[in-house]
Formats: C-alpha cells, sequence, structure tokens
C-alpha cells in the first residue's frame, strides 16, 4: 500500500505508460530504480549531476511541495544537524540566503533501549498517513508520529497541542505582519503499570539466557550455575511478568531490541537497515523491532496440558485415578509416544492428574484428552475431545486479546470447520503450482477455464468422494490422462483423508501441538488465571493519564471453573519444580520459595529458508540432477512468472516451481531442500509465585532455544529478583513504583 502511495503521488505510472506505450503496468512492476529515475527525469535534474546530489534535491523539492511554496512556512531540510554545519551556515549568511538554523524539542529516551517494545518508536508520517494527520488532525507534514507501542496507542495524548500563528501575507508569499499567537499546550502524562527494578530485571535475565543457550555457555547464578543445551540458532525471545491479582504488567521484554533514540530526529538508512531481520525469507529470524512477547503466535507445547486437564476435570475426570503410562499410541499409520518412551523406551508407569501434569506425561493426557483408557481400551467414564478442549483454552484466553494497550497478535481456534478450510485452500494451492505437469495443454492456454477446474476439484475437500470417484471425475476436469492416478493419489490420500478432525488431530492438541498457536503474553495471562484459581483479568501496561487518573479496571470474570480444581492443577505445576522426574527440579532444588510451573518444548518442523533461493538452488544444481541446465530453469522461471504473475510473485518460489515442472516432479521439496539446516524447538515455561499464595505469573519463551529449561533458568531468575524486590520494606511486596512517558 504504500508503495501504490508513493507511486500515485508522483503519477510515476501514468509517465510510465505515455512513455513507454504500455498499458496497465503494475505496481509490482516497478522496480525503485525505475521510480528514481522517473521522478528524476520529471523535476529535469541535470543528468552530471550525482543520483546523491539529485536524491538530495528531490527532498528539498519535495519539503517545498508539501508546504505549498509559501514562504512564511519553513521546510526542514535536514535535522540533527552536525556542529561544523551550524558554523559553516551562520558563518557565511551570503551563501546561504533564506537558510535558517533553528532548535527544536525532540523526543528523549533516558535509558535507551529500556521497555523499548513498551514504549515504541517514533517515525516521519508516511504517505498513506497524510490524510488522518495532516488533513483531519492538523499535523505538519514534517512531525514525528508514534509508530508502535505506547508512542502509537496514546499518541494524541502524548502530543498535546502546537503553537499557532496567523499571519497576513502579500500576493508573492511574504510574510506582512504577524496578527495573533497562540502557545504550545503540552500534552499528557502517561504512567505505565512496570516497574521498573522488575523490567530491568526481565530484560537483563533475557538477554543473558539467549547468549548462554546460543553459545553454550554457563548461566551463573546464587541459585545454581545452569549450563544449556547448546543452539547456535536460538536470537531471539520474550518474557513477561504479570501481577496475578490484577493481569497489570510488571515487565514485558521482547529480545533483541533497539533504542528508540534512533528514531528521535528521522532514522537513518543505515539505522533502519540494522533494525531489519537478516533474512526476510526466514520468520524465525530476528527482527529488534518486533514485539515477540504480545505479536508471536506458536505451538505451546506442553504448557497446555493444564487445559486438557480442566477440560477433562470438568466433564468428570477423577484427579486421583492413576492411569497406565503405555508408552506409545498408534493411530492408524502415525504413532503418539511420550518423550521418555522416545529417548530411553521406558514409561513413567501409573500416574495421577498431579503427578502426570509434574512429569508431563503425553500419554496421560491422550488418555484424559478423550476420555479413553489407551492401555486398557476401555473409557474413562466420560466424553472430552477436541472442541471441549479447546472451549476452555478459549475460556483461559488463549488465541483472543489480552486487552493490552499494545498491538498483539489474536489467532482463530483450531476447529473442524476451519481446518477443511484451510485444507481446501492447500489442494488449491498445490493444483496451482502443479497446474503445468497436470492440466492438458488446452486448459493451460485459458488462466478462466483452469480456475474452474482448480475451484471444482478443491470443492470436493468436504465431501471426501471415493478413490474410484475420483478417478472418474478428474478426466472431465481437464488433467492428463497420464496423470489422472498421480492426481488422485495425492488429493485423496495427502488432503481430503485428512480435513477434518481425526483422531490424531486430538492427541496432539491435548499436549498442545497441533493447530495451537499462541502469544506469550496470552500464556502468562492463563498462569495468572490458574494461580488465582479462575479469574481471569484484562491485562493492561498503562496504570494512569495526566488529567484522567488512574484507569479505571474492568472487573475480571469468573471462567466457570470449580475452585478445587486449580488445586489439583497447582499441585500437579508444584511438582514441576520438586518432584523426580519434575523438567525443573534440578534447576529449583536449592530455591528460597515454592513454585508452580508447567514446561513445553514445541516442534518446529521444515526447513530454514535461505534468503536468496534463487542463489540456493543455482548452486546446488549440479548436485540435484546432472540432466537440467541452469540456463533451464531460468527460462522455465521467467515464463511461468510471466504467465502466471499472481500465482509466482518472486523468483524465490518461481525457481523452486521451474525445477518441479522441468524433472517432472522427481526433484521435489525433499529434493532441494537436502542442504538446508532444519529448526530447533521452541522453548517454554510458565510460572506462578509463590506457589501456595501466587503473585506474579511469568512466561519465558525462546524461539529455537530447543529445551524447556533454557527458558526455566530465565523464568527462575526473574521469580528470585521480585522475591528480593518485595522483600523490601519500601515495596510492602505490592509495587508503587511506575514508569512514566511524557
Amino acid at each position: 500500500n504504500e508503495k501504490k502511495t508513493f507511486l500515485e503521488r508522483y503519477h510515476i505510472i501514468d509517465k510510465l505508460e505515455e512513455k513507454t506505450g504500455k498499458k496497465d503496468i503494475a505496481v509490482s512492476d516497478v522496480s525503485a530504480e525505475t521510480a528514481f529515475n522517473t521522478i528524476r527525469d520529471s523535476f529535469e535534474i541535470d543528468k552530471d549531476i550525482s543520483d546523491r546530489k539529485a536524491r538530495n534535491i528531490m527532498i528539498v523539492r519535495d519539503a517545498l511541495d508539501e508546504l505549498g511554496y509559501t514562504k512564511y512556512l519553513p521546510a526542514v531540510l535536514a535535522k540533527d544537524v552536525s556542529e561544523k554545519t551550524i558554523i559553516e551556515i551562520q558563518e557565511n549568511p551570503s551563501e546561504y540566503t533564506n537558510v535558517e538554523i533553528a532548535s527544536e524539542y525532540i523526543r528523549f529516551y533516558p535509558s535507551g533501549s529500556f521497555a523499548s517494545h513498551i514504549l515504541g518508536y517514533m517515525g516521519s508520517i508516511s504517505d498513506s498517513e497524510k490524510e488522518e494527520y495532516v488533513e483531519k488532525k492538523g499535523y505538519n507534514t514534517s512531525d514525528l508520529i508514534g509508530k508502535d507501542g505506547i508512542e502509537s496507542k496514546y499518541e494524541s495524548t502524548l502530543k498535546g497541542n502546537d503553537g499557532s500563528r496567523t499571519v497576513r501575507v502579500d500576493v508573492m508569499g511574504n510574510l506582512v505582519e504577524v496578527i495573533s499567537e497562540t502557545d504550545p499546550v503540552t500534552g499528557d502524562d502517561v504512567y505505565l503499570t512496570i516497574d521498573k527494578d522488575i523490567q530491568k530485571s526481565v530484560e537483563k535475565n533475557l538477554e543473558k539466557g539467549i547468549k548462554a543457550t546460543s553459545t553454550g555457555g554457563a548461566f551463573t547464578s546464587k541459585y545454581g550455575n545452569y549450563v544449556p543445551k547448546a543452539s547456535s540458532k536460538c536470537e531471539s525471545g520474550a518474557a513477561v511478568v504479570l501481577d496475578v491479582s490484577t493481569g497489570d504488567v510488571l515487565g514485558m521484554a521482547s529480545y533483541p531490541d533497539f533504542n528508540p533514540n534512533l528514531f528521535a530526529t528521522g532514522i537513518s538508512s543505515e539505522d533502519w537497515n540494522s533494525l531489519q531481520s537478516k533474512n526476510t525469507r526466514d520468520p524465525l529470524s530476528a527482527q529488534p523491532l518486533y514485539n515477540i512477547a504480545t505479536r508471536s503466535a506458536v505451538q505451546p507445547g506442553s504448557t497446555f496440558k493444564p487445559v486438557t486437564a480442566t477440560a477433562a476435570l470438568a466433564n468428570g475426570l477423577n484427579p486421583n485415578m492413576s492411569l497406565k503410562d503405555g508408552g506409545e499410541v498408534e493411530v492408524g499409520d502415525q504413532t503418539y509416544r511420550c518423550l521418555i518412551y522416545t529417548d530411553y523406551h521406558t514409561t513413567h508407569g501409573y500416574v495421577n492428574l498431579p503427578q502426570a501434569i509434574g512429569v508431563s506425561c503425553n500419554y496421560y493426557f491422550f488418555d484424559i484428552g478423550q476420555g479413553k483408557d489407551y492401555y486398557t481400551g476401555g473409557s474413562l467414564g466420560y466424553k472430552c475431545g477436541v472442541d471441549e478442549i479447546l472451549k476452555f483454552a478459549k475460556l483461559y484466553g488463549l488465541g483472543e486479546s489480552t486487552g493490552i494497550e499494545l498491538t498483539e497478535t489474536t489467532t482463530t481456534a483450531p476447529s473442524a470447520e476451519a481446518k477443511m478450510k484451510g485444507t481446501e485452500a492447500s489442494v488449491r494451492n498445490i493444483l496451482w503450482t502443479r497446474s503445468k505437469m497436470y492440466f492438458k495443454k488446452s486448459v493451460l492456454e485459458n488462466e478462466a477455464v483452469l480456475t474452474e477446474y482448480i475451484n471444482e476439484i478443491a470443492g470436493w475437500t468436504e465431501e471426501n468422494p471415493s478413490y474410484e470417484t475420483i478417478l472418474d471425475r478428474l478426466p472431465d476436469c481437464g488433467i492428463r490422462e497420464s496423470k489422472v492416478g498421480a492426481v488422485a493419489d495425492l488429493i485423496k490420500f495427502s488432503y481430503f483423508n485428512q480435513a477434518g478432525w481425526t483422531e490424531g488431530d486430538a492427541l496432539n492438541i491435548s499436549i498442545g501441538q497441533g493447530e495451537n498457536s499462541y502469544t506469550p503474553l496470552q500464556l502468562a495471562n492463563y498462569a495468572a488465571t490458574i494461580g488465582n484459581k479462575g479469574i481471569r483479568n484484562k491485562v493492561s501496561v498503562v496504570k494512569s493519564v495526566g488529567g484522567q487518573g488512574v484507569k479505571k479496571k474492568e472487573k475480571g470474570t469468573d471462567i466457570g471453573v470449580r475452585k478445587s480444581d486449580f488445586d489439583y492443577l497447582l499441585a500437579g505445576m508444584k511438582n514441576v519444580t520438586t518432584m523426580s522426574g519434575g523438567s525443573l527440579t534440578s534447576l529449583f532444588k536449592d530455591f528460597p520459595v515454592s513454585v508452580a510451573a508447567k514446561t513445553g518444548t514445541a516442534e518446529r518442523a521444515g526447513k530454514i529458508n535461505t534468503s536468496d533461493e534463487v542463489s540456493y538452488i543455482k548452486s546446488h544444481l549440479s548436485q540435484m540432477t546432472g540432466t537440467i541446465s541452469w540456463k533451464q530453469v531460468e527460462t522455465e522461471m521467467n515464463r511461468i512468472m510471466k504467465e502466471y504473475p499472481n500465482v509466482y510473485t518472486s523468483r524465490d518460489v518461481a525457481v523452486r516451481q521451474a525445477l518441479y515442472n522441468l524433472s517432472n516432479g522427481s526433484i521435489n521439496s525433499d529434493v532441494m531442500d537436502r542442504w538446508k539446516g532444519e529448526y530447533e524447538n521452541f522453548a517454554w515455561t510458565i510460572a506462578v509465585a509463590p506457589a501456595d499464595d501466587p503473585q506474579i505469573a511469568v512466561c519465558v519463551l525462546l524461539v529455537q532455544g530447543k529445551t524447556s529449561l533454557n527458558a526455566g533458568v530465565i523464568a527462575r531468575e526473574i521469580i528470585g529478583d521480585y522475591m528480593d524486590i518485595s522483600s523490601e520494606t519500601k515495596y510492602n511486596n505490592k509495587f508503587d513504583t511506575q514508569t512514566e512517558m511524557n
């Protein structure tokens, strides 16, 4: 949208169509170089002037154009200029006529990167924002506005009102007389709920833990040193601390962070580029400006098991009943196991609910999530299932808005309907990408007919016709006779048969795998809800706004679960840190306060995309095939991008399909990705402390952190720092300090 607005502003597409004689030039067809040269030509900038100087001329012309060339309004040509520049201009006024040096107030963040993802940052008003801010709200085009965080949410509150002058000018736009003036009005202060000491602890320990994990170096602590299982791919993560009784954020950090002072006068290209992902094609590549705590929704792993337990208890589970861990459950051609069965070929034996939470027994949660004893094959006397589990996940607020005054990610709860629609879309996509291989030439020559046939085949997903019926139908949908069997196999067994809820889906979801995806903030509030036995509070990071007083919070919502059920959940979570086999027992054995926790290790399947797929394929082509040349791949890549621009929107996507087409499918994704690295697991820990009277809830996520212990040690340090701080008399076990933003 920004690119489209920019091109429209300078009428670049119109000028290109007039110059080339082509019609319907798409926004995606216009490169940065083409846009630059078109603007340069329209400004009639001498060809002997370098591109760097030409760009400076464009900036000045643009600034003057924004002001309508009114002489009494100064155009800002440069900010944060050096002392040398100031002296040069002041000492040579005759050479710099009509150029003035002026000072102005800027936003300053005295603590640098402290709480940067909460505070946010400032930025110039973009073309797409001018209607709202310049035309409707009266901002100057040179003003900076909040782009993220509290800066964005409370932009109008923090800004206040500009001063103004009413002037009389002559026909040439020269100032004649100042008629009246009004003084500027300072904006209101915004006070945050975060405590500076807790925030410092969260930031310090999160960074310390990530660096230790990425290198395998020791995490030193007065509570016991810990050497993490190394994961060189662990570059980012998040940690959240909530007040259990109120839902207020006491500390929240995402790593890596950034210094918002870089944006105070308009960020340079060099600084901006330093804050971007190193690999835009890898969604897990570290992004300093991205708030993982509120925006990264990923699988929760075993931290989800108390949800399954809540659903089972509500439907009739006897929490004291012991069930036999049989090691593995076979469903069709899939096997679902406990981790210790996979690693050591042993089991947890007989366990009840608190014990099963303590040792994180997958098999037990397979049982209670389905209301079935898989070891004996008998019923547990109640029905549960996926829909019941997900109902309680929603009651806990997982996937839902927490209410925080920041941008956050919400996710659509997994459902049979959503899975069906997703599968149908996948069928449509795979048929598009393999259309040249599967469809008759006459169909490929008519995109409307091809689209109709693909939609018809994808539309069979919910019906899931028999294999024989599919074989009968496909020839009438433009599929080549030689490919009917291959297409039938693909859509029937890889897609249609998997489209509805399966027993395997139910087992995966019951242990936090599968379609679940939630943010660290949502999991922190879920832990807090367990900690206060069923009262789900709205999360807030704003304490008060000057002139409006303390922000009134809504009363927490009772999620409707028996209080006694939470006793079993908390007992199980306490076992995680105390009992033999508990995943965090080794970390908390000498800890001075009891902690109830749950860990999770969530799998991230797939290969890591390279930053440049074209270069990757080209460099490994000889290892993939001895018969296909790079020239052939490049020719086919350019062809499909030209013929199907809406499908193949980048060379990175098209090059893979080109190679697939040329090899008639023998070089598939598995072959192409053979030389790529694989993702490591997400590492989670949620906790409440003290366990017997929870005051804070903590959540830690390490992206590609490998094992939950690596997240657990960070949670331990944060809790330890909290206990040290809260024991000081000035806090009286409550937080009365607050961070001010103005």
